[in-house]
């Protein structure tokens, strides 16, 4: 089984975001990336059952600018076979390339690599679209199974836990399928210096964006990011009424 692993450079979730002086965007000069975290489960998933012997070849792809090849290494670190970064200098968290766009370069891609199992992150931690992975699963017309808590394949398909309200719900579908993973479906690894040693060795294909003869005009338009609201300290209250007259006549929530 060949699996196929999008993953994406994103700020670090350990560092504290800052928005630009003309709140053009987020600030990301001098400031530590990182794969998104969701992606990173991502690839712990398929080498999981690349050591399990389920899988034979793990290859990761991302979109972004030439830098993006760190975190191709760090997943390659922890055991993707091979990488593909597709270069493109447009900033992917800011919608200058939306999801569909990326939808479809994966799309392109997939179709040349043939895998069985696309495992990706359910969102990115900067824009929180969680799209890509639903819009590239109509794209190919394959089966879907998103937010995935437990993934077991057997034979010809994949059985998928995912957490629902009030409960569990399974789903079993046909490879070639689009898996996306929650929080609790493993714990990634860190790779190792000497796997770290290995990475940089390892075959990386770089391709463009601009060669996959698509439309990446924007269909949104960003207009400003800003300070979410100071939250207010709260206040106590001597007694029970005391309470429902704040929430009746100041909060009017009653």
């Amino acid at each position: 089984m060949k699996i196929f692993v999008p993953i994406k450079r994103v700020i670090d979730y350990n560092v504290k975001v800052r928005i630009k002086p003309d709140n053009s965007g987020i600030e990301q000069t001098n400031v530590k990336m990182s794969i998104n975290p969701f992606d990173e489960i991502a690839v712990e998933e398929a080498v999981r059952l690349k050591e399990s012997g389920k899988a034979t070849e793990i290859v990761v792809v991302t979109i972004g600018p030439e830098k993006a090849q760190e975190v191709l290494r760090t997943a390659m670190a922890m055991g993707a076979d091979r990488g593909i970064l597709v270069t493109t200098e447009e900033a992917i968290d800011l919608g200058a390339i939306e999801p569909l766009m990326i939808a479809k370069c994966l799309k392109s891609l997939i179709e040349q690599e043939k895998p069985d199992l696309v495992i990706m992150g359910k969102q990115a931690i900067d824009d929180d679209s969680n799209q890509t992975g639903q819009m590239l699963s109509a794209l190919l017309g394959w089966p879907q199974a998103t937010f995935a808590s437990e993934i077991v394949t057997e034979g010809d398909s994949t059985t998928v836990t995912r957490e629902i309200d009030g409960g569990l719900e399974t789903l079993k579908v046909k490879m070639p399928a689009i898996l996306t993973t929650d929080l609790r479906l493993n714990e990634p690894r860190y790779a190792s210096l000497p796997n770290i040693m290995k990475a940089k060795k390892k075959p990386l294909d770089v391709k463009a964006l601009d060669d996959f003869d698509l439309n990446t005009t924007p269909r949104l338009k960003l207009i400003s990011v800003d300070e979410p609201p100071k939250r207010e300290a709260g206040e106590k209250v001597e007694n029970v009424d005391a309470l429902i007259d704040k929430l009746k006549n100041e909060a009017k929530v009653i």
